[in-house]
């Protein structure tokens, strides 16, 4: 197993133990955008790789406030 896929495995297991343990403590859908950020992080390190999707996460958590009005934000395509 290579480096980048264990990355990408240990970043994924991340988000689903976030999306199975704590998100559920929230009180109802606090998220502004579609898809949730835990379920664009998943598809963007799926796609994208642990790198790649790290950042595009992060740029996803970064529009996270009151200053976004949020709505549909979907992953980029990855470019061939």
């Amino acid at each position: 197993m290579s480096n980048a896929n264990l990355a990408q495995r240990a970043i994924l297991a991340l988000v689903h133990l976030y999306q199975k343990y704590l998100s559920p403590l929230k009180m109802g859908p606090t998220c502004r955008f579609e898809p949730t950020c835990s379920a664009y992080a998943v598809t963007a390190v799926s796609q994208h790789g642990a790198w790649k999707g790290s950042w595009l996460t992060a740029a996803r958590l970064c529009k996270c406030g009151p200053w976004h009005p949020g709505g549909y934000d979907p992953v980029p395509q990855v470019r061939s």
